[in-house]
């Protein structure tokens, strides 16, 4: 079992204009078979479903929204990371079952970020709800369950296409886990600029140009 326990209660969420204020990411890996980088996103299962999501959750008002990013990593997806560059965007949606109201009216603003993964822990709190699986980006398109978190996947593939959000500086992120001290120091997460090279583009059904080489 993990001994990192996930936060529980909503005491601490943010909102704007009655929108309740949700961080995230999309995790990725790069693979070599054959000498080439391919590149691997990580989604989580829903609860009591089989389709698939990025990790995400609410924003809480004594973290960052790339602690919040971070955070959510790795109590839904068991992984820790480095955040690459701004917000891919920001979205507005909302909740489609009372299970998931975001507040009283059901909406959200959702902010996603580009995780690179750097652990992949065997445990994690959430495991027993979710599973997590490494797909390609084609794949993602066609198991991702929220048009939202599609529209963050295609500014992803362009933040790749580019090279990564180019950044003057550095920044740590700290990810406080609730059996450590509050001022003791987690390098789980930085913030920092990324130089991953992909060319040669195809288009998928959703009319998103993707690069050839990053598929399996």
């Amino acid at each position: 079992m993990s001994s990192i326990v996930a936060r529980t209660g909503r005491h601490l969420q943010r909102y704007d204009n009655n929108l309740r204020l949700v961080s995230g990411c999309i995790p990725f890996r790069l693979t070599k078979p054959k000498d080439q980088d391919k590149i691997e996103v990580l989604m989580v299962s829903s609860p009591n479903r089989d389709d698939m999501v990025f990790p995400k959750g609410g924003w809480e008002s004594d973290e960052t929204v790339e602690e919040a990013a971070c955070r959510e990593a790795l109590e839904e997806a068991g992984v820790r990371g480095v955040i690459k560059g701004n917000s891919l965007g920001e979205w507005e949606f909302r909740s489609k079952s009372k299970q998931e109201a975001c507040s009283e009216e059901g909406g959200c603003k959702g902010y996603m970020f580009v995780l690179e993964v750097t652990e992949e822990l065997e445990t994690w709190p959430e495991q027993n709800n979710r599973n997590r699986k490494w797909v390609t980006i084609e794949e993602a398109f066609v198991v991702c369950r929220y048009e939202w978190m599609r529209n963050a996947l295609e500014e992803f593939v362009k933040v790749m296409e580019k090279g990564g959000n180019k950044r003057e500086h550095e920044m740590v992120v700290e990810i406080k886990e609730e059996e450590k001290p509050v001022k003791q120091e987690d390098e789980d997460c930085q913030l920092m600029s990324t130089n991953c090279h992909v060319s040669g583009p195809m288009t998928t059904s959703y009319g998103v140009m993707l690069p050839a080489s990053i598929f399996l």
